[in-house]
């Protein structure tokens, strides 16, 4: 009888374990179409055009992204440009539904309480605030999520986020954000959020929390003022975005197969694990300023 019992548990386990992933790996075809645009504004370091590039690539793997554009000034190009940006926002949201697909705008320089430092050739410039939501309004996709990756880029969030668009960025208003040293592959936001809690989890706000985490952690171990990352709006955008699970499925499997009994997907479960894994790469090149050094 008990052994009975057993073997009819172990069964219905089973059982609600094949169809999680059967509905995870379903085909798609409600899903909202990705499409994700991504600017390395700022030529004079590296570390901007290969944040980018690498966070375009994360994000169209994970949620399935189909149109993917790339722009990055570097010491010898510069076509990344706020007109640049504008015309290349308007060129994508022709491919786009502009009711039911998503777009993703990463933007990754240097800031300051004024904006985003564009730096192409010997053109300097500032994105501001308000010129950003003048291109992303005049593109007419209602769905976005924008992702800024600068010092004081939280001075975009009380002009950008509303209930269709979610706005995560590196810091507050009021600080500045760390690591961006030439030659580096990501800033501490980005190696945090797209190099290391998007690849655990497709749930954006769970991937929010484990960046900061981790971002704070590192900055308190190298005696620099926490930049604070804020994540705001975007109510609408969650329940749309049907990211790739093939990874946080696989660390499912592997919690069931240690006796975990809860989902290895979500931070409760693994972020020890990252935390004590996390470790600091390069120095950062700020000051205490309120704007970044060297623009």
């Amino acid at each position: 009888m008990i052994s009975g019992y057993l073997f009819n548990l172990r069964a219905a386990g089973l059982f609600v374990l094949l169809v999680a992933f059967f509905a995870a790996s379903a085909s798609p075809a409600a899903q909202s179409r990705v499409t994700v645009v991504a600017f390395g504004l700022f030529g004079d370091q590296s570390v901007f055009e290969s944040e980018a590039k690498g966070a375009a690539r994360i994000v169209a793997n994970r949620f399935g992204g189909g149109p993917v554009i790339v722009r990055a000034n570097t010491k010898r190009r510069g076509d990344a440009t706020v007109a640049t940006l504008a015309a290349t926002l308007q060129s994508a949201a022709k491919g786009m539904d502009a009711e039911s697909d998503i777009l993703w705008l990463i933007l990754t320089s240097h800031g300051s309480p004024a904006g985003l430092a564009v730096k192409a050739g010997s053109r300097q410039e500032t994105l501001s605030p308000s010129a950003l939501v003048t291109m992303l309004n005049n593109t007419g996709v209602r769905h976005r999520v924008v992702i800024i990756s600068a010092c004081y880029s939280g001075v975009f969030i009380p002009r950008l986020a509303d209930a269709d668009t979610l706005v995560i960025t590196a810091a507050d208003a009021d600080h500045s954000s760390f690591g961006c040293r030439d030659r580096a592959e990501w800033t501490y936001f980005g190696d945090a959020f797209f190099n290391t809690a998007l690849r655990r989890t497709t749930n954006l706000k769970d991937a929010f929390a484990l960046a900061r985490t981790l971002i704070r952690q590192r900055e308190l171990r190298n005696g620099f003022t926490p930049s604070n990352p804020q994540m705001s709006g975007g109510e609408n955008i969650e329940p749309l975005l049907k990211g790739d699970r093939r990874g946080a499925i696989a660390d499912d499997a592997k919690a069931m197969r240690l006796g975990y009994f809860g989902s290895a997907s979500t931070p409760t479960n693994w972020m020890r694990a990252e935390l004590s894994n996390w470790f600091t790469i390069g120095r950062p090149v700020f000051g205490s300023s309120k704007a970044c050094p060297g623009l």
